[in-house]
């Protein structure tokens, strides 16, 4: 055996050359300059030596190989050394695979990205099936995610192997399985019980194999399906091209890249088929979209989970029980994700039927998981035995933190914050789901203002990945620990915020949805509006999504919000969509999506539709600039986020970009609402922002602290 720092080597009896992945001071593998250092010459020997009969190549960590190391690649701003990076992997893994020796990749865990285009450049492989013990494996090509695409081969190794239509979906949408669907995909060969079961497997076959060849190596080889020119495929690729734009927009050049590469690369033979990709590869890398994207959901969000927004000084915690107040659809989402991550859950109501009614959602979400081999009756059963349905607030005496989520209402809010004090332990953390209402307001109901605190979930909670976490002016360092890793306890993603009137996710969502408003003031067509908000990479257009959040709460926020400053003795600042809600809710009563009816109909059959009467009471105007309305969305968004930096609402650059995305879904190519502004420069920021306010209002007015930061030509650093 020879030791080497990052791919031992071990030649057995029998000839065969076991290459075993193991980077130091690394808890997964990845493929980095360190990796290639010792990967190309274990390699080099495998091919060369005439000793060597086989090769299995495996890892000595709990998982095969995560991909590339991101810190290799976000640097690189020239293309063709984004070309070369690719071509060196994709090069040692072409010479392994055509020496003639059969290859065999013994995958222990997860192989992701280069992960598994390493896998797929071998002739044969096994995984270890780790599903019955509960094991998360994941076997994918998830590239496009961070705005790039398999640069190794993946591009054409998988569509030859499964055929494009198969192979399509998996790189364009970055899926991951788990080895069992990747065995039914045909991306894995055989399934083994354990590590020994894995490597007999592995030794046997290369055994009975003594010369591989890939199937795309021999002659007369064929795609599974077709290639890019045979008459079934050519009908599907007709329209895909059409269909990906539809759900991109343009703002993604991944996937466009990803379907160029497998459509061009199936008409070439594959050496040339690895040049096309090298270069769609290095267009990715170099990309401002990639950029925005690795920054922000790489860098930033694994900062986020390691506890860089956590007070230091405090053991981790972990929550045994949480008491939820209110069994409503919030608190209900909240009781399953707490479940789910095996806290026991006191699920209160006024109601024993009302609590009843939440419990059944989680019945309703595992009977769903069940249908897609998620779960299983005895984890359902196992589940649904941590949830105690209640009318009562004797369950909440030993629970150690309490999530209130009733209706938002200060008085009633402050009504339960003392009737569950009565009960609750000490050293308990009073938590409120409250998306508007002041927490420090809020704890002036509570005996102990200093361990209580905000934690705002977005609905449906248990699919919406963020958790904003809201600091009350008492709020004590221990409380915020507590709550950052109760968040982090039910796999959600916590940012911590300071206490304000709407806090940030909500104060900065209300603008996109407000700068609708005031588009359909000016008289811009409702279509067009809503075509503008998808273009500017947000989920939903302006209109549709005020109508799911309701109007008439819209109006009910923006009344609160005038008594609260006239009582405080300012002036209310009048939205320019304020007008429209009112006419919306108080003299057309089209309240929202729940009534059937707001800015859109929602025929009992059929699909929804914009009310045609908007026509009437908001008449359109004959011309606008469409690329202006996109960039009112966005600039109106980034411009709020940073007043909120400015008011240090928010305190990091981190929590404020991956807020906004996880948060109201802002747009991820753009990389957050404050790497929305660095993209284009801080100064030409606030030079369009400048000529918006002079053009459509005020409320486009640059913060400060941009003004302040173009002048010391500075930018935001995470």
């Amino acid at each position: 055996e020879i030791a080497m720092t990052a791919v031992a080597q071990d030649l057995d009896a029998d000839g065969i050359l076991t290459l075993t992945i193991d980077l130091p001071k690394r808890s997964m593998n990845v493929i980095n300059a360190e990796f290639g250092a010792d990967f190309e010459p274990a390699c080099k020997r495998a091919i060369e030596d005439d000793a060597v009969k086989g090769i299995i190549i495996t890892s000595a960590k709990d998982s095969f190989v995560a991909g590339a190391d991101i810190d290799m690649i976000f640097p690189i701003t020239d293309a063709e050394q984004a070309m070369n990076a690719a071509k060196d992997l994709a090069q040692g893994l072409r010479a392994l695979e055509t020496c003639g020796k059969p290859v065999a990749a013994a995958m222990n865990g997860t192989a992701l990205g280069g992960g598994l285009e390493i896998c797929l450049a071998c002739h044969y492989r096994v995984a270890i099936d780790d599903s019955l013990s509960g094991g998360k494996a994941k076997i994918g090509l998830p590239e496009v995610k961070l705005g790039l695409l398999p640069g190794a081969g993946g591009t054409q190794r998988l569509p030859r192997m499964i055929g494009i239509q198969a192979a399509l979906p998996l790189i364009l949408e970055g899926k991951e399985l788990n080895p069992a669907k990747a065995k039914a995909a045909g991306i894995v060969d055989d399934l083994a019980s354990d590590r020994d079961d894995m490597m007999a497997k592995a030794r046997a076959w290369v055994k009975a194999t003594p010369k591989a060849q890939q199937p795309w190596d021999q002659k007369g080889f064929k795609y599974p399906g077709g290639d890019a020119k045979s008459p079934k495929m050519a009908q599907v690729l007709a329209i895909a091209p059409s269909m990906l734009r539809d759900k991109t927009k343009g703002n993604y050049p991944a996937p466009e890249n990803i379907l160029s590469c497998v459509v061009e690369g199936s008409l070439v033979d594959f050496d040339s088929a690895m040049t096309v990709e090298a270069r769609y590869f290095a267009n990715c890398v170099v990309s401002q979209v990639s950029k925005n994207m690795i920054g922000t959901l790489w860098f930033q969000l694994n900062a986020i989970k390691r506890g860089a927004s956590r007070p230091d000084g405090f053991d981790q915690y972990t929550t045994k029980k949480v008491g939820i107040l209110g069994a409503g659809m919030m608190g209900a989402g909240i009781a399953y994700v707490s479940a789910k991550a095996g806290i026991e859950v006191v699920l209160k109501d006024v109601s024993q039927d009302a609590a009843d009614k939440g419990k059944a959602y989680s019945e309703m979400l595992e009977d769903k998981a069940i249908k897609r081999g998620r779960s299983t009756p005895e984890k359902k059963a196992a589940l649904l035995d941590r949830i105690d349905a209640t009318d009562s607030y004797d369950g909440m005496a030993d629970c150690d933190l309490i999530i209130e989520a009733v209706f938002e209402d200060r008085d009633l809010k402050a009504t339960v914050t003392r009737d569950t004090e009565a009960v609750l332990p000490e050293t308990a953390t009073f938590a409120s789901n409250t998306s508007t209402l002041p927490i420090s307001g809020l704890a002036q109901a509570s005996k102990r203002p200093e361990q209580f605190i905000g934690l705002h979930f977005f609905s449906p909670a248990d699919k919406m990945p963020l958790v904003e976490i809201i600091k009350g002016e008492k709020t004590n360092a221990e409380t915020l620990a507590k709550a950052f890793d109760y968040v982090l306890q039910i796999r959600k993603t916590p940012i911590v915020v300071n206490d304000s009137r709407g806090f940030y996710t909500s104060r900065v969502f209300a603008t996109y949805v407000n700068e609708g408003m005031a588009m359909i003031a000016e008289g811009v067509p409702p279509a067009v509006i809503e075509r503008a908000g998808l273009q500017a990479g947000m989920p939903v257009g302006p209109l549709a999504l005020h109508d799911e959040v309701s109007l008439s709460l819209s109006w009910h926020i923006m009344e609160q919000t005038r008594k609260d400053f006239e009582a405080e003795g300012k002036d209310f600042p009048k939205s320019p969509g304020y007008d429209v809600v009112d006419t919306m809710v108080n003299t057309l009563e089209r309240v929202g999506k729940k009534a059937g009816k707001g800015f859109y109909d929602y025929p009992e059959k059929g699909q929804k539709h914009l009310w045609p009467g908007l026509k009437e009471h908001f008449p359109p105007k004959d011309s606008w600039d469409f690329d202006t309305l996109v960039e009112r969305f966005g600039t109106i968004q980034a411009n709020e986020t940073a007043r909120c930096m400015e008011e240090g609402v928010v305190e990091s650059v981190a929590d404020a970009n991956i807020g906004s995305i996880f948060g109201w879904g802002f747009a991820p190519h753009e990389g957050g609402t404050l790497q929305y502004i660095n993209a284009r420069g801080v100064q030409a920021f606030v030079d369009q922002c400048r000529a918006y306010a002079k053009d459509f209002g005020p409320r486009f007015e640059p913060a400060e602290l941009l003004v302040k930061m173009a002048a010391d030509g500075k930018h935001f650093e995470a």
